[in-house]
């Protein structure tokens, strides 16, 4: 199983140096892939911009915007940030889109939070039009540049619930679920439903199985991984964010050994570590305990 690890996007200390070291033992590291997501509204840094600057400071992990929230933006202009972003590394992105949870970062962007599971599944077409030069409306050109992969990135669905794992299975690669407190049913019923959506879609190809969640190892872990769900989830109210936080359990070492233990159980193919802050600790002993496992 690959492992990867998203940038600390949404804290307020992350700088030039932060980001110069996360990528440096990143790249370094026992990981596969570095990831960021998106958000507009409240503190975060953007996520297009980082991972250009993560492409350029790397050589080696894959790219991936996770989740790109596909719907709050024009396809075309999106097909051309990705296949740029391809280029600038060389051939190694793939990117998870998805319809994101907040109708804030909708507004403020200007896009519609109506109807966006249908605009998610016609984006995704629109994107691999684009990088196969069908030009955007008749007359046009097409719209540069092309990707270094043939035909495009992989292009993955970040889903958890059973709908949306079948919408995915019409036309994404493989599937990016998630657990926030790392819990291991939810890791099973997540491959189940991957694999009952895939095999009534009657799709040859297998897909791309992914999950994750969050973590810390950093000093005083408990505290920071609760307080940054909290933070995290507070959109759905301050009751229900202090709930959830409470439920996190991936921060000793051994709680996160048994997240991934459970995740590759269920035979995923990769695991995502998301960070709760933005200390080096957290990739030097994550990283540390992966090279353990061996």
């Amino acid at each position: 199983m690959k492992f990867g690890v998203c940038l600390p996007y949404m804290k307020r200390e992350i700088d030039r140096d932060t980001i110069l070291d996360w990528c440096r033992l990143v790249d370094a590291g026992p990981f596969e892939t570095l990831s960021c997501g998106e958000r507009i509204v409240s503190y975060t840094q953007d996520m297009r911009v980082l991972l250009s600057a993560a492409a350029a400071l790397t050589g080696r992990v894959r790219i991936m915007p996770s989740l790109y929230v596909l719907p709050m933006h024009s396809a075309v202009r999106a097909a051309k940030e990705i296949a740029t972003l391809d280029v600038l590394s060389g051939g190694r992105v793939a990117v998870t889109v998805g319809i994101g949870g907040r109708e804030h970062d909708y507004r403020a962007v200007g896009a519609p939070f109506e109807r966006r599971y249908g605009r998610l599944d016609e984006g995704v077409a629109t994107l691999r039009d684009i990088w196969s030069q069908k030009p955007p409306f008749e007359g046009a050109e097409p719209v540069g540049p092309v990707p270094v992969q043939p035909g495009g990135p992989p292009v993955y669905s970040g889903s958890m619930g059973p709908k949306a794992i079948r919408r995915a299975a019409r036309w994404a690669d493989g599937v990016y679920a998630f657990s926030v407190n790392a819990d291991p049913g939810t890791f099973a019923a997540q491959r189940r439903m991957i694999d009952e959506a895939w095999g009534e879609s009657g799709r040859d190809a297998a897909p791309y199985r992914a999950n994750g969640f969050w973590y810390s190892l950093a000093d005083d872990a408990e505290s920071k991984l609760r307080g940054y769900a909290q933070e995290y989830l507070k959109i759905a109210g301050e009751d229900a964010a202090r709930a959830v936080a409470a439920t996190m359990q991936a921060h000793t070492p051994d709680a996160v050994e048994r997240a991934i233990d459970a995740v590759e159980e269920q035979g995923y193919d990769e695991c995502f570590l998301v960070s709760a802050t933005a200390e080096l600790s957290e990739i030097e002993r994550v990283a540390a305990l992966i090279e353990k496992r061996g």
